[in-house]
């Protein structure tokens, strides 16, 4: 197994109205990030906020292309973010106990927080076609290039880890500097992890390793 330092390469926030950061993802244009009763949406080019949107943002966030999908309490919301509208709901395979989100390959990838599991599943009807175990706590969950990532927080303990998407084998860890953890995480596609500080209130971005 390879471990070795996060380099933290930006920091972004806190942000006005904001006092936690759930979950992240990128639409190739915008970081948003769930802050409990909202979605937010800034430009990581210049760190500001360019639109919110009034919905129930508890944990994990992703992103399909078209929309965005927000766990809420115990279940998994699909929002339109053109209009802001709910346009269905499924519910989450941890009944509440769910984390991370991402969208890979068709289907939602949900991460199960003291469970320690991340569960594929049918975005549809919400069934669980996939388990993978892990060791430690389960933060933000996010597909690159094929490798599956996840972020742990225990204590003040936090990595972006790099997992064996069939048997959940732990391939790499990247260590969170001291006081910095990892809420949600989402790849924005090539060289960087977009992370949430969790009641820090920050984004950062964490150099991904080639």
């Amino acid at each position: 197994m390879k471990h070795s330092q996060a380099e933290i390469l930006r920091e972004y926030g806190p942000f006005p109205g904001a006092d936690n950061v759930h979950g992240v993802t990128f639409d190739g244009e915008h970081v948003w990030f769930a802050s409990g009763d909202r979605l937010n949406a800034f430009d990581p080019a210049n760190g500001e906020t360019v639109r919110a949107i009034d919905v129930a943002a508890h944990a994990g966030t992703a992103f399909d292309g078209r929309h965005l999908y927000q766990i809420a309490e115990d279940r998994i919301q699909k929002i339109d973010p053109k209009t802001g509208r709910v346009l269905s709901t499924i519910p989450a395979p941890g009944a509440g106990g769910d984390s991370g989100l991402t969208w890979a390959e068709g289907t939602l990838w949900v991460g199960q927080h003291r469970g320690r599991k991340i569960h594929q599943i049918d975005p549809e009807n919400g069934t669980i076609l996939r388990t993978i175990e892990s060791n430690r706590v389960v933060t933000g969950v996010t597909w690159i290039d094929g490798e599956l990532w996840h972020g742990t927080w225990e204590a003040d303990e936090s990595e972006v880890r790099r997992v064996d998407p069939e048997t959940g084998k732990v391939l790499e860890t990247l260590e969170m500097p001291e006081g910095m953890g990892v809420s949600g995480l989402e790849s924005d596609g090539g060289d960087r992890f977009f992370c949430g500080g969790g009641k820090s209130g920050k984004v950062r971005v964490v150099r991904r390793p080639r």
